[in-house]
């Protein structure tokens, strides 16, 4: 185990570098990408769409799309390095002690099969159980994770449930291996308003219950806001700022957050119009030097437009910016 590794660290990411090969030279997806989530402890990933978050949980578990791959850094679970793991190796730690949930059940549910048998099968082959002792915590999951009629409903294929209802089944498909870790991302886009709440509600319950730790990977604060401990906002392939969620929301630091929290509409108001961020992110192929907000700030500077700051604690949070705001500034706005 590393020395520099605190004892309740379940997951240490450290300068994470990912690039995709390309006829013109190599395309850098994740730059310098270093986090730790503790046992037991939810940590979110938000930003825009491209800004790297699924990527940072895909390079976690080991299932980044070729020709994409982890060119430099290090990733360590439970003081083991993985990200020099095999593949054999590493389908035995991500069935075992990493579950994962992705946004579409569809993808995650075998329609061949019914929901019981992939239980059944999923814990068959990561726990020490009989097939009837795999049935009857099949049955047990479903009802954990809220299907009704959980014994006649086991032997049902996933056609045969709605949207939630499945995204529930690949809850307990995630779980039941009892992980120490679970990989969500965008675990409810697919879902309505109301549907989402409960299944992210239901995550967050079994997850404290059994002490799992999460990695929240989604574009919406408010599930943020609700759910994670603390919140890393991501822009182009970089952690802009990272830090306590009530941090983050209510008192952000870098630009870009100050933005993302500007476009939310405020509960208590109906304001005319909403903050809004121009521009837009840039390309892979088109990043530009220095800190890659800089073409969209108000407050970027030379320094800016040429060196790429690297991340600063201000307080609780760590930011990467030349010119942090204080969060008095913002409240007083």
């Amino acid at each position: 185990m590393s020395s520099t590794m605190k004892p309740e660290t379940l997951l240490d990411v450290r300068r994470l570098r990912v690039e995709i090969p390309t006829r013109h030279g190599a395309l850098t997806a994740l730059d310098e990408v270093s986090f730790q989530i503790a046992r037991g402890e939810i940590l979110g990933f938000v930003g825009e769409s491209g800004a790297g978050k699924s990527l940072t949980g895909m390079a976690v578990i080991g299932l980044l799309d070729a020709p994409a791959h982890v060119a430099r850094g290090e990733i360590w679970f439970d003081g083991r390095r993985i990200d020099q793991f095999d593949a054999a190796a590493m389908r035995a730690l991500r069935g075992r002690r990493i579950g994962a949930i992705f946004q579409d059940p569809l993808v995650s549910l075998n329609p061949l099969l019914t929901v019981g048998d992939q239980l059944v099968e999923t814990m068959l082959t990561h726990l020490p159980l009989s097939r009837s002792q795999a049935r009857e915590r099949a049955v047990d999951w479903l009802r954990q994770v809220g299907i009704p009629s959980p014994a006649q409903r086991v032997d049902a294929y996933p056609h045969q449930f709605s949207g939630g209802m499945r995204q529930r089944i690949v809850i307990a498909l995630a779980l039941c291996a009892e992980p120490d870790l679970v990989v969500a991302d965008e675990p409810t886009t697919a879902l309505d308003v109301s549907v989402q709440a409960q299944v992210l509600e239901l995550l967050r319950g079994l997850c404290r219950e059994r002490g799992t730790s999460v990695l929240l990977v989604t574009h919406d604060m408010g599930v943020i806001s609700e759910n994670a401990d603390r919140v890393a906002v991501m822009y182009a392939g970089r952690i802009a700022e990272i830090g306590p969620v009530d941090e983050v929301v209510n008192r952000p630091r870098h630009p870009y957050t100050q933005g993302l929290m500007g476009s939310i509409p405020p509960i208590d108001a109906s304001p005319e119009w909403l903050r809004q961020i121009d521009g837009a992110m840039p390309r892979l192929a088109a990043r530009p030097a220095g800190c890659a907000f800089h073409p969209r700030c108000a407050s970027a500077s030379a320094r800016c437009r040429a060196e790429l700051p690297t991340p600063a604690a201000q307080g609780a949070v760590q930011v990467a910016c030349w010119h942090p705001q204080q969060p008095t500034v913002l409240e007083a706005a």
